[in-house]
This record gives structure tokens, C-alpha cells and sequence, in this order.
């Protein structure tokens, strides 16, 4: 394998595909992005991401200062760690940062800041600046690696492209990968979760409860969960471009198509997760009936707090929506070649606590840090992508197995285990000491 690159090709224009083209690009690496997607615009998601500080380290570390900068003030700021609580709303315990010198972090630090970013808006500062990067309606069939140590990707559309390093990060499914690792299998979990937004306005922020205002909330009832985010922006697109728009302008870009969109409206987030076999006949079809959805709320939520009853009740019905969760089997180390992947396309998880999202960032991040070290003759190719895929194979399928135990604890209907789970939050809030031992501060 040839340490010197020319050309890096990307199969799959999400989040990490995006991050990675955007450091590739920002080191002075040839790289393309092949997406199967016939334009920017073809998939746009409502629900935020929330970036803790692997994926914000990612993206500044990736992004020239000036998106950096953009990407945050488009955020929002969804509050110190995250309380546990009981359906009452009683407390059990408090977990994640604290103020730094009696201060509150600097957003702009991407160690201590955190972000929830709209996808949207993600979506187009990842892709500022990379047009002539981006290939869309390219749907990639599958690859051959040539003797010459080049490789070659395969197309729907009867095209191909050879490059140095092919990179599968096409999400779960990817046929890249699937070819690469023909073993790789993925498990559905016996979950089945249901989310929605309460958009904030002056009547309900009157009776919204301060705790759901303030912050995310994970609520650990007798039977089910429930988790909530408030999601509000730190500037609107207006002061954002007095601001930023020169800096913006400088990088040849035109920073109101690139805030377009980006005046999302203040929410609350909530997600219900229960055990798949707790709701029959509760499909994807149900979201298609929103009085449906919320009288099966109603029912599973009896003898809850009323404002959170009230919550559910009262969210938009467009916004309400369905899904299932599916895991990958965490893969045995495998011989390094010319082809590699990131994301959900190697270690697919649940859509818990934007984890998923975070790990796609870290694994471009480092990727990206990878592939400039064998261009610059600091190490081997081969040697720097084997270390990337041992520390991806390490830190993404570890992720994988928390996630997965996570939602069992969330989904689990045996009543003495509830109890003692509520006991040992209770706990741990009882005494600082031992919940900082035990849970950290993430």
C-alpha cells in the first residue's frame, strides 16, 4: 500500500462522510463524496442532533474556524448534564458537567461545549464549500481492488471511480461494507420508541414545568421511559450574519443561502421507549394516526406527573414519529486493506443520546487524522489505517454494547428490577460521591 494519496473516494454523503471530506479537503487531500441521494435536499430530518464533545471536537477540529463558529451559534443549548427522574418528576439524580471556575463552558470550546445542532443546518455547513466534492445520485454497487493497489467503486449507473482509499460510510446497509465483511450482521432489539416536539410558546411555557425548561430529563417510571430535551437557538440568522457573514464571504461562500432554514422554532423534544411486545399491534403505520398514538400514551402513562401526560398530549401530531432499534454484532479484528468505513455502516446503534451520530464524527475525525499522516510520509498507509481500525473497532462497538444495555435497562418489565434501578439512581443522588464513582460525569 503507498503511503502517498491521491485520491480518497467516500461512498455516502452523511454526517461523517461530510466531516471527513470537509478535514480531508482543509489538509490540501483529493477527496470525493459519492451520494446515492439526488440532491442536498432529498432527506431533510426535524429532530436535532445532540453533540457532546467527541463530535464537537470532530467538527472543529474539521470545519474551517468560520462554520465552526456558525455551527454553534445555529445551535442550541441543551443545558448542564442530564437529571433522572421519577414519573412524579421527583429527582433521582444528576449527572454531566459543571461550570468550570463557577462559569458556564464556553460554547465555543469544543472540549466543554455542548450542542444541539439541526440536521439541516448540519447538513449545509458540511457541505459549504464542497461542491465540486459532492457527486450525488451515485449509488454505489460495490467495489474491486486492482493490483496496482488502487481500488475501484462500482455504480448503478454503469459509471466507476479508482482511488487510493475507499471509504464505506453509507450507514447501516452499506453494500461496501457488506462486500468487505460479509459477516457483518445486524440484531433488531425488542424496543420500539415513539418522539414528537411541543413547539414553545408563550401559553405553554406557563404551565411547562421549570425542570423540563432547564435541561434533558431521563424518566425511569415503573414500566417504559421517557426522555426529554429542550432545544432552544442561541442566535437568529440575522445577528448570526452581522456577525460571521464576512468571515463566511472570505471562504467564497454566500452566508444567506448557507443560513437558510437555520430559523428553527424553540421545542421540546420527548421519546418514549417501551418493549416491542408491551404494545401490539403499535407499527409504523401508527404514527400515520396521531389520535391512535396518543390515546396509547394516555393508557401506558396513567397515574403520571399531568404535565408530562399533558406534554404528550399537547405535541404537534406532524411531528410525531415512529422507529425500531437495531444494533450491530460487534466484528472480529480483520486484515487492513485500501478499503475502510465509519459509522453506522460498521457499528449500526439505537438512536439514544445522539451517540450514533457522535461516534460517526470521532471515527472521521480520526480517519481524517489517519489519512494526512500517511500523505505526509509520517507513517506507513497501511500502518495508519490498521491503528484507526483497531481504535474504531474498540471505541465504536464499545459504544454499540452501551447503548444496547442502556435501552434493555429502559425496556426491561421485570418490576424488582425497576426497583432496584430507581434504589440505585436514588442513591447515587443521595450521596455525590458515589454517583460521580459510578456514573461520571459525561
Amino acid at each position: 500500500m503507498s503511503s502517498r494519496i491521491r485520491h480518497v473516494a467516500v461512498i455516502g454523503g452523511g454526517i461523517g462522510g461530510l466531516c471527513l471530506a470537509q478535514g480531508l479537503r482543509r489538509a490540501g487531500l483529493t477527496v470525493t463524496v459519492y451520494e446515492r441521494d439526488r440532491s442536498a435536499d432529498s432527506r431533510l430530518q426535524g429532530f436535532r442532533l445532540h453533540l457532546e464533545s467527541t463530535g464537537s471536537t470532530a467538527l472543529h477540529a474539521c470545519l474551517p474556524p468560520a462554520l465552526w463558529e456558525v455551527l454553534v451559534a445555529t445551535a442550541g443549548d441543551p443545558g448542564p448534564g442530564i437529571s433522572f427522574r421519577d414519573e412524579q418528576m421527583r429527582p433521582l439524580v444528576r449527572i454531566g458537567q459543571k461550570s468550570h471556575n463557577g462559569r458556564k463552558p464556553d460554547p465555543l470550546d469544543p472540549t466543554t461545549g455542548r450542542h444541539a445542532v439541526s440536521r439541516v443546518t448540519l447538513r449545509r455547513l458540511l457541505l459549504a464549500g464542497l461542491d465540486d466534492v459532492v457527486q450525488f445520485g451515485k449509488e454505489c454497487t460495490g467495489f474491486a481492488q486492482e493490483d496496482d493497489g488502487t481500488v475501484t467503486a462500482e455504480f448503478a449507473d454503469g459509471t466507476t471511480a479508482t482511488a487510493d482509499v475507499l471509504v464505506a460510510a453509507d450507514g447501516a446497509g452499506s453494500r461496501v461494507w457488506g462486500q468487505l465483511h460479509p459477516e457483518a450482521d445486524r440484531t433488531t432489539l425488542p424496543a420500539t420508541a415513539m418522539a414528537g416536539k411541543l413547539f414553545l410558546t408563550e401559553e405553554n411555557r406557563r404551565w411547562l414545568p421549570e425542570e423540563l425548561l432547564t435541561g434533558m430529563n431521563a424518566f425511569w417510571p415503573r414500566q417504559d421511559f421517557l426522555f426529554t430535551a429542550v432545544f432552544r437557538r442561541r442566535e437568529n440568522p440575522a445577528a448570526i450574519n452581522a456577525r460571521l457573514g464576512d468571515r463566511v464571504r472570505a471562504l467564497g461562500l454566500e452566508p444567506e443561502r448557507l443560513l437558510a432554514d437555520s430559523q428553527d422554532d424553540d421545542y421540546l423534544l420527548w421519546a418514549f421507549i417501551a418493549h416491542r411486545d408491551a404494545l401490539p399491534g403499535f407499527t409504523a403505520q401508527a404514527q400515520a394516526d396521531p389520535a391512535a398514538v396518543r390515546a396509547l400514551l394516555a393508557r401506558r402513562t396513567a397515574g403520571w406527573h399531568p404535565d408530562l401526560r399533558r406534554l404528550l398530549a399537547d405535541s404537534t401530531p406532524d411531528t410525531l414519529y415512529q422507529t425500531e432499534f437495531r444494533a450491530a454484532r460487534r466484528l472480529r479484528p480483520w486484515r487492513t486493506s485500501n478499503v475502510t468505513g465509519l459509522g453506522d455502516a460498521v457499528h449500526q446503534m439505537p438512536p439514544v443520546g445522539g451517540l450514533g451520530g457522535n461516534t460517526a464524527l470521532r471515527d472521521a475525525h480520526r480517519l481524517c487524522a489517519a489519512l494526512i499522516a500517511a500523505d505526509r510520509g509520517e507513517l506507513p498507509l497501511s500502518r495508519t489505517l490498521h491503528d484507526y481500525e483497531a481504535d474504531m473497532l474498540h471505541h465504536g462497538f464499545d459504544t454499540v454494547r452501551e447503548v444496547v444495555r442502556n435501552t434493555d435497562a429502559a425496556i426491561d418489565r421485570n418490576p424488582l428490577r425497576r426497583a432496584m434501578t430507581r434504589w440505585f439512581f436514588r442513591t447515587c443522588g443521595a450521596v455525590p460521591p458515589l454517583g460521580r464513582a459510578v456514573l461520571g460525569e459525561r
